[in-house]
């Protein structure tokens, strides 16, 4: 065996052991978990989660996944708890231990001081016979058959796990609170995330004087004269009340000057494209871009509810504000 397909065998072997891992765990979505998830509900403080080593490193996985879904929470570093920080600890918080052994010793000197504030305990533990566990008032099992290290010491399969189980709780928990995509947005305010989330049309569209638009029956070169001057390949055209009865694009004037060269006689209405696609300001950008692509156009009309045109935005500011092809 070649060296490479030595490392492509033990890479797929890995992978293969915790899918088996992450596979064994649905069996143990059970009462237990239904418990758990209702007490994580009804908390009226925060969810305090706790792990030694590479424990520790899942708690602040689960504890960043709790607070981006609207379950407030907070890691405790089991050492740094017992020199001053279990001060954090409020008699109306839940508490949650991971553990692989359950035999921690920093989590079994923690344990008193839990019972003794009064917060339920919630042992994540991959032995559910340890002390840990006995200790606790409820037991998630996230033990796991082997781990992929080869001398069964490094943490893989079982941290894997009980991140797993972490993502299982939190998403039990968005439900239940019937967290929505715009509460998402509200923590997520920055990056693409935000963007995609919060950004609305009206932020980006051109407004007032700046939109684009035309009579219906104006001659033709004058209407080539307000795209060109307002720069944004198109032109809405509207009748005499003002409301939108079409758009003028690039595309269009191409398209109608392959037919013919004289456009003496030839007024916007006749070019024009009946029926465009429209939007309003109040929806996301996201959602424009998603029409956009759909219909494979570059500008939408942003139309008020007389439907009349009250802006305009083009497929480049989408991608400008950082939106790129995704969609909420």
């Amino acid at each position: 065996m070649t060296r490479a397909a030595d490392i492509i065998r033990k890479g797929k072997e890995v992978v293969r052991i915790e899918a088996e891992a992450v596979a064994a765990l649905e069996a143990r979505i059970d009462q237990n978990f239904a418990q758990a998830v209702e007490v994580l509900f009804a908390c009226r403080g925060r969810v305090v989660v706790t792990g030694m080593g590479k424990s520790g490193n899942v708690a602040r996985k689960i504890v960043a996944t709790f607070n981006s879904t609207g379950t407030p929470a907070l890691f405790l570093h089991p050492s740094d708890a017992l020199h001053g920080d279990l001060g954090m600890v409020r008699k109306e918080d839940v508490v949650i231990c991971i553990s692989k052994s359950g035999d921690t010793a920093e989590l079994h000197n923690l344990l008193p001081m839990f019972k003794r504030i009064g917060v339920p305990i919630i042992a994540m533990v991959g032995n559910p016979n340890s002390k840990l566990a006995l200790i606790s008032d409820m037991i998630l099992d996230a033990g796991v058959k082997e781990e992929a290290c080869p001398y069964d010491l490094a943490p893989t399969s079982s941290s894997t796990a009980a991140l797993v189980f972490g993502d299982a709780l939190a998403m039990a928990l968005l439900q239940l609170r019937n967290f929505t995509v715009e509460d998402f947005a509200l923590y997520h305010p920055g990056g693409s995330v935000g963007r995609r989330l919060l950004l609305k049309i009206e932020e980006l569209m051109v407004k007032d004087d700046a939109v684009p638009r035309v009579k219906r029956d104006i001659p033709i070169r004058d209407a080539i004269i307000e795209m060109t001057s307002k720069r944004l390949g198109a032109t809405c055209v509207v009748d005499g009340g003002g409301k939108l009865i079409g758009i003028i694009t690039d595309g269009d004037l191409r398209r109608f000057l392959q037919k013919t060269t004289d456009v003496t006689h030839i007024t916007a209405d006749m070019v024009m494209t009946k029926h465009p696609k429209t939007i309003s300001e109040n929806v996301l950008a996201a959602l424009a871009l998603q029409e956009m692509e759909a219909h494979n156009i570059s500008q939408l009309v942003v139309v008020d509810g007389a439907h009349r045109p009250v802006g305009m935005v083009h497929l480049h500011e989408l991608v400008k504000a950082g939106l790129g092809g995704d969609t909420p």
